[in-house]
């Protein structure tokens, strides 16, 4: 009977070692197409990045050209201002030749800050007005706080064409007080 035994054990061993072996493949497999599978989503994001990088330093690059043309702009309008100021000097200096000396100081500074925009780029002024700000940052914030105080008060003297409010004397009831019929 022990020989009975030992051959249905070894039978059933048997089928034991091929089912842990074929679960053993399986798990093999599935590992290898989930690293397979891994890999290959870890190539596209690559890829996906690369592609991003590329056409984000494509579309800097364009837009950093079209700001470098804009600073040329802006400088030959600061130009013109230094022109048209060194005009208002000349006309000075009949009448008041010590104001028309500090205007011409004024236009020189204007023509030399148009000359510098001309010849630097758009990162070259960002780094250079940066640099200025960690100089003299009181300067910076109190011109700041000077440009935001004069664009209130132009902002708030503003006539606003949205307003539908009526004087109490319209020009169609020749002087006469409007009357009100509240709700």
């Amino acid at each position: 009977m022990s020989d009975q035994q030992f051959g249905i054990e070894s039978k059933g061993q048997s089928r034991e070692s091929t089912t842990s072996g074929l679960g053993a493949d399986i798990s093999n497999r599935a590992a290898a197409a989930v690293s397979s599978v891994s890999d290959a989503a870890q190539y596209a994001t690559e890829k996906a990045k690369q592609s991003a990088f590329d056409v984000a330093g494509t579309v800097s690059h364009q837009v950093k050209g079209l700001l470098n043309g804009q600073v040329t702009s802006g400088a030959e309008m600061i130009g013109h201002l230094g022109k048209s100021t060194r005009r208002a000097a000349d006309e000075l200096d009949r009448d008041a030749p010590q104001l028309a000396g500090l205007v011409r100081g004024v236009a020189d500074q204007i023509d030399g800050l148009a000359g510098n925009m001309r010849d630097q780029t758009v990162d070259e002024l960002l780094r250079t007005a940066s640099d200025f700000t960690r100089r003299k940052p009181a300067l910076v914030f109190g011109l700041a706080s000077l440009v935001g105080f004069f664009v209130f008060r132009a902002l708030k003297s503003a006539p606003s064409g949205a307003s539908t409010s009526r004087h109490p004397y319209s020009d169609s009831q020749q002087g006469r007080p409007s009357t009100f019929h509240g709700a």
